[in-house]
């Protein structure tokens, strides 16, 4: 009975040890207040917290350049918004926070501007830079998630190899565009093309 005792107690601390907190978008937007902070944002994946670190000079370099050129296309033929590191959260979960580097929001679907919370749905383009301090493995996750719950077209950019990955909705596998292809705005942005070199002017080390 003793013996019973011990094993149950032991069971039960192994549980609270491996227990898991799962964070909500509250406690991400609480977290981002507060002044100890200043490099660091959050976003959360099915309630994991997750870092994103300040972004390198090369990292901000090519974001801002695509977001150059989707603003340049989309802003003056009426098309929607581009933003730059805006937070999205999907309907109804509040597990979920992505801050893509670069997004699009059709005219279609855009709603009234959050001034001071989080965009409560995924946009129709998503942009994430492939930065030193994430795997790939880690930004091919997000791409997952912004097909799950909405966003129509993502691409993920890798400056060290010049080259780009796009998941697209209904598509089972990703295409991959080398240093000398384009991207492309498929239905999402129709005409826009883009070219990888575009973005990358400096030589493949």
């Amino acid at each position: 009975m003793l013996y019973w005792m011990s094993q149950r107690a032991s069971e039960s601390e192994m549980a609270m040890a491996t227990q898991v907190r799962v964070y909500t978008m509250d406690d991400v937007w609480r977290l981002e207040q507060e002044p100890r902070h200043p490099t660091e944002k959050y976003y959360l994946i099915d309630g994991e917290l997750c870092i994103k670190m300040a972004p390198s000079e090369l990292h901000g370099e090519v974001a801002s350049e695509i977001a150059r050129h989707l603003g340049n296309y989309a802003v003056p033929r009426g098309l929607g918004r581009v933003g730059v590191e805006v937070g999205f959260h999907p309907p109804g979960d509040r597990g979920t926070v992505l801050l893509p580097d670069v997004s699009f929001i059709s005219k279609a679907r855009m709603a009234k501007r959050a001034l001071s919370s989080y965009v409560p749905y995924m946009p129709d383009l998503a942009v994430e830079v492939v930065s030193p301090s994430q795997s790939l493995a880690q930004v091919r996750r997000k791409a997952e998630v912004y097909l799950r719950h909405g966003t129509a077209l993502v691409w993920l950019i890798d400056p060290e190899s010049k080259t780009a990955e796009v998941w697209q909705q209904g598509l089972e596998q990703r295409e991959i565009i080398d240093a000398d292809g384009e991207l492309s705005g498929a239905d999402i942005l129709p005409g826009f093309q883009l070219s990888l070199r575009t973005i990358f002017p400096w030589p493949v080390a």
